[in-house]
């Protein structure tokens, strides 16, 4: 997309984001959005006529706006109908088991993976990248050769306890003292609703009781995951670098922009601060947490907002200034040392969770990162965020946030298109500021004779859908070379309808990974952990979607209502 277009998305979101800024209830926002989105989205509301598309549906209002005229600009036609099933994009806030099950592998694009919650949810995150530490630890010990070279979970994540389970419920109480201040944050909630501090016994002593108050409920033993104990409790990091004495975090991006092969991104984002300068010892949290809900809380935000987010560039100016020869780091670090670590870290957590995540040709993801710095220049990842909020309320929002959506639809459907031809990926054409951590075409498609299987979508999935419960079933495939493991399996014959599964290749043979990327190093070089099943995560709790039961999931946005962030640790 060319500058051309982004200015005019601007000009279109100025007044929405002027409309947002005037009101703290999200829900108020929420409507208000929604409203002022049916005057910049002339006619989608009429009922689209048979025949004429492709159509495309966006749920919900976080970066509706964007994503739309993005669509409109390829020729597609929005329609409000959830339930139709022959749309070419499809972007929803809350999963739907719906979308799921009624989804066309191979000829639409569908925003989230099915199960990311494995990253963006704080206890799938943790379980992810604690299984991940032991399948390595065992790879490394039984080897032979030299060990692989892999980050430590406990260099860039915080010590961290779950609620929900006993052993460690009890570990950290045990532990626990008041010379360190540790963080509580719920699983199941977001705009920072339900963290605080723990700093005293007395503090410890009553999440304890608690806890075991929900325990010894016989009612809420048959619940999973309870609410008190659906919690994590995180060591806080007293140390934050800061900005002209503000608390700040950097929120970046992870692009899955492909699913069948793996094609995965790295992005940069921009830095949020807190209004109000660091008071380690404050019990306001506004002054601890920098997502921008908290700060909205402030009277002096509508003052100061643009203040309250700054561009990576502004920031690698600011650490060159101040930091550079007082810490003796090199010209640039922002966009050198601690871009690289970033895309390290982001790539570990990727390989722990590649081989189980969902994929289907057609999905697609976009994560939000959040990475704290501290005074030591230490890089700590907090948490990453399903659906991350595509607000464009200040000057650096505006232009940061339309050049990453619409770089994110133009690779995933370059990436789509390729896969869907059995075409090279490499290079791409639409890659502009992205950066490619993870090339997966040597994972599912080992070459034989320099030949792939080409995927092909069945005519007659463009019938009615099998339900979700049964389908029917498909001719027995033949034996041939693309059946071995690790081969990308070819779509059923021509003819069939039936959905094609994913389990096998979930269950590929592990190899070396080659990312391809630029300025990673060997990060992404480590096999991926067998697929033993990892604990699984809380879903978290989420508006009902429209027309459909949906899956309780967590998603980010701190200023839209519609969304549900996962929970946690903003800024720790």
């Amino acid at each position: 997309m060319g500058s051309n277009q982004e200015e005019k998305l601007l000009r279109q979101l100025s007044q929405l984001d002027h409309d947002e800024d005037l009101l703290d209830d999200a829900d108020s926002t929420g409507l208000l959005t929604a409203s002022r989105e049916e005057q910049l989205l002339e006619g989608e509301k009429q009922s689209p006529v048979a025949g004429q598309g492709p159509f495309f549906y966006i749920g919900g209002t976080n970066g509706a706006s964007i994503i739309s005229a993005y669509c409109k600009s390829k020729g597609w036609q929005r329609t409000q109908d959830s339930r139709r099933e022959d749309y070419k994009l499809k972007w929803c806030e809350v999963k739907c088991r719906d979308t799921y099950c009624s989804f066309r592998e191979g000829e639409q694009l569908l925003y989230q993976l099915p199960n990311s919650k494995l990253l963006t949810t704080k206890i799938g995150l943790l379980s992810t990248l604690r299984e991940y530490a032991r399948v390595v630890s065992k790879i490394n010990k039984t080897s032979m050769s030299t060990q692989t070279k892999i980050l430590k979970m406990e260099d860039f994540f915080p010590e961290t306890y779950r609620l929900d389970i006993k052993d460690e419920r009890e570990a950290f109480f045990t532990l626990f003292d008041e010379t360190q201040t540790w963080i509580c944050k719920p699983t199941a909630s977001n705009q920072g609703k339900g963290i605080f501090l723990l700093r005293s016994q007395e503090d410890a002593a009553a999440l304890q009781a608690k806890t075991q108050n929900t325990e010894d409920d016989p009612t809420s033993r048959k619940m999973s995951f309870r609410g008190p104990q659906a919690r994590i409790v995180q060591r806080y990091i007293e140390n934050p670098l800061l900005l002209d004495g503000k608390k700040f975090d950097v929120r970046s991006y992870l692009l899955i922009a492909c699913a069948m092969p793996y094609m995965v991104f790295f992005g940069h984002g921009y830095a949020r601060l807190t209004l109000g300068l660091y008071d380690p010892q404050s019990d306001d949290l506004s002054g601890h947490l920098t997502n921008q809900f908290m700060q909205k809380k402030s009277p002096l935000y509508m003052l100061l907002k643009e203040d309250t987010v700054w561009s990576m560039e502004h920031l690698n100016c600011y650490i060159n200034d101040k930091f550079r020869k007082t810490k003796g780091l090199p010209r640039d670090w922002v966009f050198t040392t601690f871009t690289k670590r970033m895309q390290q870290i982001m790539a570990h957590c990727f390989l722990a969770v590649k081989s189980k995540l969902d994929c289907k040709l057609g999905y697609f993801d976009l994560i939000g990162c959040d990475f704290l710095i501290d005074e030591n220049f230490k890089v700590w990842l907090l948490e990453m965020n399903s659906n991350p909020a595509l607000h464009t309320n200040c000057e650096v929002l505006k232009e940061v946030i339309p050049a990453v959506v619409m770089e994110t639809l133009d690779l995933a459907l370059e990436t789509f298109q390729k896969s869907l031809h059995s075409q090279k990926m490499l290079p791409l054409l639409s890659q502009r500021h992205f950066v490619l951590l993870h090339n997966g075409e040597t994972d599912l498609w080992p070459r034989l004779g320099g030949l792939r299987p080409i995927y092909r979508p069945s005519p007659a999935s463009l019938g009615p859908r099998p339900s979700c419960e049964t389908a029917p079933s498909a001719p027995p495939p033949q034996v041939r070379a693309a059946d071995r493991p690790g081969a990308r399996k070819p779509a059923p014959p021509r003819g069939s309808s039936a959905p094609r599964s994913c389990s096998a290749l979930q269950r590929r043979p592990r190899q070396q990974q080659d990312p391809e990327a630029r300025g990673l190093g060997a990060a992404g070089s480590l096999p991926a952990p067998w697929d033993a099943e990892a604990p699984r995560p809380p879903e978290d709790g989420g508006a009902p979607a429209r027309e459909c039961s949906p899956e309780r999931v967590g998603d980010e946005r701190e200023e839209e209502s519609k969304g549900r962030k996962t929970p946690g640790h903003r800024g720790s």
